[in-house]
């Protein structure tokens, strides 16, 4: 099995509602998004994926969220936009767009600071 990683960023606010504690507030986060992407083997030119195609498809969704008040987006419209939620969110997204008959997104990690992260991965 094989698996790449690329690690991207983007800047965005948000608050959690029913949330006790200084996150009900309005704050921000610079968070860093990894993306796992495994296969079973390699295509003719002997990669999983190419880098840049998965950097540009992720960039594309992230440029959804950057510099955006995530709770009036429609991915959190029912769900706070939490770090659990965003890495579900762009896991399913990402599997969407980037899933063929070799090559899977195997698991997404959303860090919201250097020492806290949430990761998703489908089964």
């Amino acid at each position: 099995m094989y698996e790449l990683k690329i690690i991207t960023q983007f800047a965005a606010a948000h608050r959690l509602l029913n949330f006790q504690g200084k996150c009900e507030q309005l704050h921000g986060h610079n968070w860093k998004v990894e993306v796992f992407v495994r296969a079973d083997r390699l295509d003719s030119a002997g990669l999983v994926r190419d880098f840049g195609d998965i950097k540009a498809v992720t960039q594309e969704v992230l440029n959804g969220f950057d510099h955006h008040y995530l709770n009036e987006l429609i991915p959190f419209q029912q769900d706070n936009p939490s770090s659990e939620h965003i890495a579900r969110y762009l896991f399913q997204e990402l599997s969407r767009r980037l899933n063929d008959d070799r090559a899977r997104v195997s698991k997404i990690s959303v860090w919201e600071s250097d020492s806290a992260c949430a990761t998703y991965w489908g089964e």
